[in-house]
């Protein structure tokens, strides 16, 4: 079993800066790939970006230019920095990963318990 706690969450007026963070603890063998996804009222949980462990980054096209998603593998974490905020990127973050826990194991998509990021215009 893989737990993901996130951290960083809050309100910021537009234009302002947040940094979301997200560890991953448990049976942890190898991390392919972590990265952050949103769910704003009414829509679909969306990619927001990530980053495998060779470096291939995705990212959402109306984040690019203003966010920056990071990994330090050493810690099973991956970081968001979120800068030049919008209205518009108010929506619950969930940390995501894609774990296994052995050399044999199949790999598991874990998710976090979601932080709440709110941009006030």
């Amino acid at each position: 079993q893989v737990q993901l706690v996130e951290s960083g969450g809050g309100l910021v007026q537009a234009g302002g800066s947040l940094r979301l963070s997200c560890a991953a603890s448990g049976r942890i063998f190898s991390v392919f790939s972590m990265g952050w996804y949103r769910q704003a009222p009414g829509k679909q949980r969306e990619l927001v970006a990530s980053l495998t462990s060779g470096g291939t980054r995705n990212e959402a096209e109306s984040v690019k230019g203003r966010f920056t998603v990071s990994r330090d593998n050493a810690k099973n974490a991956v970081y968001l920095q979120m800068n030049s905020l919008k209205p518009e990127d108010t929506a619950v973050y969930y940390c995501h990963a894609n774990i296994r826990s052995g050399p044999t194991t199949p790999w598991s998509i874990y998710w976090g318990q979601g932080t709440q990021v709110t941009v006030s215009s």
